[in-house]
């Protein structure tokens, strides 16, 4: 009997001991030994060399399907690649997209899966979250995919992704766009177990989906009126992915160049942002309640002392003081270099000042990538090809000046700063196009999609309209490098002013049709939104429609 007592503690001791070990290895980042924690799940479902599968399992999809709008979860079984996860949760989610879908008379979501929704026990090989993007105003079907590979492997924090093939109860539903959620797992994976802090911040009274103002109008949404801040008012004012790009010893240097005089670097003829000053990370005083689309939006638990700590970093930012300290110089010079090659203004850059993550660290700032289906001139009213593929990398902003994107102006307040950041623009071009690169990926990735897109039984676009989108943004990227080129080199003007001064040098796009890529003027085909044909052998319990009926 003793020796038993002293055989169950020794094994509880043993199990004790293993958890612990467990846990410390999970957590390196957070021990000093790693920045962040390899998970299972990056291996598997984002494997970005082939299309997955996933199957949806749900006794009333229809149900579902008419209630996508509430955003609210329901529970379901995923098969992923073969592996059952039962009890999970499934919701709809976007912004201005849920209302676009159900505009279109399409049932094609996009959906969050929460595999711990009903048990915290259940995760996806570490993954707790997956976002399912439905490729809504992209003919493509590339540009999220493309914007988010790229960042991660310029060096820039971003979330994994893949392509998977959807079915929901063994029929065909469509090709979706898998994405690593920015939460949880995603933090951890990059920062360790020990991480910062997380906000999305997003303006109550724009899109931003659920909680973030779902019920934003886009087709009633003023794009020239003025900014305003918390109080409705105008304002006055880790490890990174594997790089295939060989940076070299590029450190930021101890920067005591003066800043340099740029005046209004608005581009012309994009209006004014509509965004709270807050969401514009603009530091507005010291009352926290002046950034509540800041802390209301907060994607971990944040106390007093968190937000102190943010809004004091925003104060340096703002100042253009002690830059190095509250901003991660090196992640956030690679997040602008790609950000403002693909043209993305439905971003903090645009009018909208949204679709991004900011990460704070012991004082220290950082961009997380988020939402590029409207890259590459999708946006609304952005359609000149010639002014879009020569877009001034110096003054990278719609709607508003670069002044009035503190997270951004550093760059430009400071001659070293942006010396650096045409440095870093210099590889990036030499890395991904010099070398033929860029070709190889969209070349091998359009093929390996195309079957799918071509069996697609509820995409937006026809398959023509997807092999011209592909096109289009082959050519666009093409010309884009060029142009960047010329403006790193003094060839071309990279401020707006000097291009509108004298804009001979400028690359000539005007036989591209950006519409061909989709966006928000262009969502659906000739085609498009249709949906699976009725099966004859569908299941009961359906009230006579199938689960893919309108």
């Amino acid at each position: 009997m003793a020796t038993s007592k002293h055989i169950d503690r020794i094994c509880c001791a043993a199990l004790v001991l293993a958890l612990i070990a467990a846990l410390l290895l999970m957590c390196a980042g957070g021990s000093g030994m790693a920045a962040g924690s390899a998970l299972g799940y990056e291996d598997k479902l984002f494997d970005a060399s082939a299309v997955h599968t996933i199957d949806i399992a749900m006794d009333d999809w229809d149900g579902f399907i008419a209630g996508c709008e509430d955003e609210e979860y329901v529970l379901c079984d995923v098969t992923i690649d073969g592996e059952t996860y039962r009890n999970v949760g499934i919701r709809a989610k976007g912004n201005t997209s849920l209302s676009s879908v159900s505009s279109l008379g399409s049932s094609r979501y996009s959906f969050k899966i929460e595999f711990d929704h009903y048990d915290d026990a259940i995760s996806y090989h570490g993954l707790d979250k997956l976002s399912l993007n439905n490729i809504i105003q992209d003919n493509t079907y590339m540009k999220d995919f493309l914007c988010y590979r790229m960042m991660s492997a310029f060096g820039a924090d971003a979330p994994l992704c893949s392509y998977s093939y959807i079915t929901v109860n063994g029929t065909d539903w469509g090709l979706y766009l898998a994405v690593e959620g920015v939460e949880d797992s995603f933090l951890r994976r990059n920062y360790g177990c020990d991480y910062g802090a997380l906000y999305k911040p997003d303006s109550q009274s724009m899109g931003g989906g659920r909680g973030n103002g779902g019920g934003f109008d886009m087709e009633n949404f003023d794009f020239s009126a003025e900014p305003e801040n918390a109080q409705g008012e105008a304002p006055e004012k880790a490890q990174k992915q594997e790089n295939m790009f060989d940076m070299g010893d590029m450190q930021p240097p101890d920067m005591e160049g003066e800043k340099p005089d740029r005046g209004n670097m608005q581009p012309e003829g994009m209006g004014e942002a509509r965004g709270s000053s807050d969401v514009s990370l603009i530091y507005s005083g010291d009352d926290p309640d002046s950034y509540q689309n800041i802390f209301d939006n907060a994607k971990t638990d944040v106390s007093d002392a968190d937000k102190a700590r943010l809004i004091e970093s925003l104060r340096k930012l703002g100042e253009n003081e002690d830059i190095a300290a509250v901003v991660d110089v090196d992640e956030v010079m690679r997040y602008f270099v790609v950000h403002n090659f693909v043209c993305n203004f439905d971003s903090y850059t645009g009018s909208m000042i949204h679709n991004y993550y900011l990460y704070e660290e012991d004082g220290q700032l950082s961009m997380i990538p988020w939402d590029y289906n409207l890259a590459f001139g999708g946006f609304k009213s952005e359609s000149d090809a010639s002014g879009l593929v020569n877009y001034p990398i110096d003054t990278p902003v719609s709607g508003g000046s670069v002044q009035s994107r503190p997270m951004l102006a550093w760059i430009f307040n400071n001659e070293e700063y942006t010396a650096l950041y045409h440095e870093y623009f210099a590889g990036f071009i030499s890395e991904l196009f010099d070398s033929g690169e860029f070709e190889e990926l969209i070349d091998s990735t359009s093929a390996m999609i195309a079957p799918y897109v071509e069996k697609d039984p509820t995409k937006f676009c026809t398959y023509e309209e997807f092999e011209a989108g592909v096109g289009a943004l082959r050519e666009f990227c093409q010309l884009r490098a060029e142009s960047v080129r010329g403006q790193l080199e003094g060839m071309i003007p990279s401020t707006s002013e000097a291009q509108a001064a004298d804009g001979s040098a400028l690359i000539d796009a005007s036989a591209l049709n950006i519409s061909d890529m989709g966006g928000m003027d262009k969502t659906m085909g000739e085609r498009g939104g249709q949906f699976p044909a009725a099966d004859e052998n569908a299941r009961p319990g359906m009230g006579g429609r199938t689960a893919f009926q309108d």
